[in-house]
C-alpha cells in the first residue's frame, strides 16, 4: 500500500531535521599575548540553533593592557534552518494523523483510491518542500560551517595580526549531527522519488 509505503520514510525524516533544530555547539580559541598576564588561552564561543551567529558575540586581550576586543561571529543562517525545522513539524503532523487514518480508518482510506491518492499528492508537496529546504539549509550549513571555523574566527582579532602574539585554535564544533541532516535528504529523497513512480503506476496511470 503507497500509505504505508510512504510513513516510514516520513517518520524517519524526522530524525535528520531534529538534529538541526536541536544543535548546540561551540569552539575555543587562545590568544597568547607578549606579556602573559594579558593572555587568554580559553575563549569559549558558543552557539546553537536558529544560527543567528550575528548575535554570538565574546570578548578577546587586545594584548595593549587590559583593553578587551569584543566581537561577534559573521553571517545569519537562521532563515533556512527555521524553514527546514518547520517543514519537519508540518511532516510530522502530517505522519501522525496518517498513521490514525491507515490503522483505524482503512476503508475509508482505500475508499475509490481517494486515501492513496490524497496521500500521493501531500507527498509530492512535501517532497517539494524538502527540496527547497535541503537546498537552503545545506547553503546555510556551508556559510555556518565556514563563520564557525576557529582560523576563521581568529582572522578577526586584531592581536592575531601581531606576529609576536600567538593564536591558536583549541578545538572546533563537532558538525557531524548537522552533516547527517543534510546527508539524510539527500538518501531521503531517493527513497521518495521511487515512492512516488510506484504510486503514480498503481493509481494515476
Amino acid at each position: 500500500d503507497c500509505g504505508i509505503m510512504f510513513l516510514p520514510s516520513k517518520l524517519f525524516a524526522i530524525f535528520a531535521f531534529a538534529t538541526c533544530g536541536g544543535y548546540s555547539g561551540g569552539l575555543r580559541l587562545s590568544v597568547d599575548c607578549v606579556n602573559k598576564t594579558e593572555s587568554n588561552l580559553s575563549i569559549d564561543i558558543a552557539f546553537a540553533y536558529p544560527f543567528r551567529l550575528q548575535q554570538v558575540t565574546f570578548e578577546v586581550p587586545t594584548c595593549e593592557g587590559k583593553e578587551r576586543q569584543k566581537l561577534a561571529l559573521i553571517g545569519d543562517s537562521s532563515s533556512s534552518a527555521e524553514f527546514f525545522v518547520t517543514v519537519a513539524v508540518f511532516a510530522f503532523l502530517y505522519s501522525l494523523a496518517a498513521t490514525v487514518v491507515y490503522i483505524f480508518f482503512q476503508n475509508k482510506y482505500r475508499e475509490n483510491n481517494r486515501g492513496p491518492l490524497i496521500d500521493f499528492i501531500v507527498t509530492v508537496v512535501f517532497s517539494f518542500l524538502w527540496l527547497v529546504g535541503s537546498s537552503a539549509w545545506a547553503k546555510g550549513l556551508s556559510d555556518v560551517k565556514v563563520a564557525t571555523d576557529p582560523k576563521e574566527v581568529l582572522l578577526l582579532v586584531s592581536a592575531c595580526k601581531q606576529p609576536s602574539n600567538k593564536c591558536m585554535a583549541v578545538h572546533s564544533p563537532v558538525m557531524s549531527s548537522l552533516n547527517t541532516s543534510v546527508l539524510e535528504y539527500t538518501r531521503l529523497i531517493r527513497e521518495k522519488y521511487a515512492d512516488l513512480v510506484g504510486c503514480k503506476k498503481k493509481y494515476l496511470v
